[in-house]
């Protein structure tokens, strides 16, 4: 086994959120991607970091305007994970209930709990970037259990 795999295989061990991170671009077209390297990092100021693959697309806008909002998925979502994970680019937002908060970077209606975002910094690490946000607004919307990623599939936690 190739040591990158043999990375990846003991990585899926972790099991990790799901999130949609978005975007718009400098003509309002929006942007975004699945991500699951996610985590907070500082109470004061509030700091969150997501992990991009330099070739994103997502990644340069996100860059070039800096902001970006996160949206924390919830269980029964995977439809939503795999729409921002594949291909479809410009489709990802068809009939997607979104708003903007302060950034003006679009908030998914559906996500479980949000954070939008203004970038703080960014650090290159090997084959990605990592984006620190300051939160700028928050919130929950709703009561639900959260989608999960483990072992290269979807699942769902049950308190």
């Amino acid at each position: 086994m190739k040591e990158a795999e043999r990375f990846r295989s003991v990585m899926s061990h972790f099991a990790t959120g799901i999130t949609v991170v978005t975007g718009a671009d400098a003509e309002g077209q929006g942007v975004g991607l699945t991500a699951n390297a996610f985590t907070s990092v500082s109470l004061r100021p509030p700091l969150i970091l997501v992990c991009l693959a330099n070739e994103s697309r997502s990644r340069e806008v996100f860059l070039a305007t800096s902001r970006f909002a996160v949206g924390i998925l919830r269980s029964g979502d995977e439809a939503l994970a795999h729409r921002f994970a594949g291909d479809t680019r410009d489709a990802r937002f068809d009939d997607l209930a979104f708003r903007t908060e302060v950034t003006g970077a679009p908030v998914l209606d559906r996500a479980l709990a949000w954070l939008d975002c203004r970038l703080w910094d960014s650090v290159e690490a090997g084959d990605h970037t990592v984006l620190f946000g300051e939160v700028m607004a928050c919130g929950v919307s709703g009561d639900a259990d959260p989608l999960v990623f483990f072992q290269g599939s979807y699942r769902t936690v049950t308190p």
